[in-house]
């Protein structure tokens, strides 16, 4: 099924991490909000750049997303843009994370953050951060693969 079947609106998307990580498992979960975080939302304006996941307490948390305060409601019921927010995800899933994150010094990070039939969703993903000589190959190899395009067209 295709996003648009699904009823899915990307709202944010996280490209500068596919480039600085090595993505190795992604993670649809749940995110916690108030009102005017989801008006925001919905309204496009959210940013994931600097955005990553923490566990603490058997809880994942996400830090230093950025939501803008929503335009038409005052200063007082506004939110704080940067503000700790919970994400939830299954026990089972949180445990496996825990050893992972611990033991392996992976980082978790969101890709995605997406309204999929009216719920507001994050892809988080377990990475490893990537060497610079690696980011130099994934270039190398996107150059080639479209060298390879160009001259298939002409052809």
């Amino acid at each position: 099924m295709s996003d648009q079947q699904e009823g899915v609106k990307i709202v944010s998307d996280n490209r500068q991490a596919r480039y600085l990580y090595e993505i190795l498992e992604a993670y649809e979960v749940g995110i916690e909000l108030k009102g005017t975080e989801v008006k925001s939302i919905r309204n496009g304006k959210a940013n994931l750049r600097d955005g990553y996941a923490l566990i603490r307490n058997g809880e994942v948390w996400l830090l230093n997303v950025h939501i803008s305060p929503h335009d038409t409601t005052s200063q007082y019921f506004n939110h704080d843009p940067r503000r700790t927010r919970k994400l939830l995800m299954h026990r089972q899933e949180i445990r496996k994370l825990i050893g992972k994150v611990e033991q392996q010094g992976l980082t978790l990070v969101p890709l995605k953050l997406y309204l999929k039939r009216g719920w507001v969703k994050i892809d988080l993903a377990l990475v490893r951060g990537k060497k610079l000589h690696d980011k130099r190959e994934d270039l190398k190899q996107r150059q080639d693969k479209r060298e390879m395009e160009r001259a298939l067209k002409r052809g």
